[in-house]
């Protein structure tokens, strides 16, 4: 079977762990050269070297701050100076602080937005300078369910994520003539993933002790809150997600530029 994304070359942000990790071994799987972006030099560094044996494909890795402009020009024209052009931009690197809104930490919020937003924004940036010149490419935009629903003690992640949907739709009219299309991804929970399993910082002990499920006592209590929102009953896994930026990715989704594609399990439908 012929890989769908054969001698493209893509650059992932935060993929040095996790769902972005998951990513750039899917991409490199579908025929991508692969330029990895982290703050976690050593991880993505280790994450790069595996994934290049693994697949066979050259996969290099790149320390970066998304929300430094030095760095993320850095980081494109690297790219181009390695793989001669920029096909895909995943623009996956993001924080999450679960705060009640009474509470609220004033720099910790706004490091989420910083990150979240502002990093996004420097991606597109310098991804639409190289696409815009060589006649297309496709960006995508790692997003959330909480960009299309509030989400209560987490205003701050919510904010971001309905500014990117914004940004999403704002670069996609205005780049549409020049062949590059801007979409986003808003996942469903994660729930088997690190993010949410952390025992210090994971999702379903940052939720616990910001009170956002009512009378949940404990982690299983929380978990089992968030299966029950989900018609399908169970989390979104990073396959469904790599799926989804596969087809955003490649051309098969040609015409399609300036959407926020649910992957949620029936849980939010817009």
């Amino acid at each position: 079977m012929t890989a769908t994304l054969q001698n493209k070359a893509a650059i992932v942000t935060g993929g040095a762990q996790g769902l972005g990790q998951a990513i750039c071994q899917r991409l490199a799987r579908e025929g991508c050269r692969v330029l990895i972006a982290d703050v976690n030099e050593a991880g993505v560094n280790a994450t790069a070297a595996a994934i290049a044996k693994d697949s066979g494909q050259r996969v290099l890795g790149m320390k970066i701050d998304v929300t430094q402009e030095a760095d993320v020009k850095a980081l494109f024209d690297r790219a181009v100076q390695e793989f001669g052009r920029v096909d895909i931009v995943v623009s996956n690197a993001a924080i999450l602080i679960a705060e009640p809104i009474a509470n609220a930490d004033a720099e910790k919020w706004r490091a989420v937005m910083s990150v979240n937003l502002f990093g996004y924004f420097l991606v597109t940036k310098y991804a639409c300078r190289v696409m815009k010149g060589q006649g297309g490419g496709a960006i995508i935009n790692i997003n959330s369910k909480s960009g299309k629903k509030g989400s209560a003690a987490n205003s701050a992640y919510a904010a971001s994520k309905f500014g990117s949907v914004g940004h999403t739709q704002s670069v996609a009219l205005e780049m549409a003539p020049f062949n590059v299309r801007c979409n986003a991804i808003c996942p469903g929970n994660l729930l088997d993933s690190p993010l949410w399993t952390h025992p210090d910082k994971g999702l379903f002990v940052q939720y616990l002790r910001a009170g956002k499920v009512p009378g949940a006592k404990n982690v299983e209590d929380v978990r089992r809150a968030y299966i029950n929102q989900v018609p399908m009953k169970r989390g979104c896994s990073y396959e469904d997600v790599c799926n989804a930026v596969v087809f955003l990715a490649s051309d098969q989704s040609s015409y399609i530029t300036g959407i926020s594609l649910s992957v949620t399990g029936g849980q939010e439908m817009n």
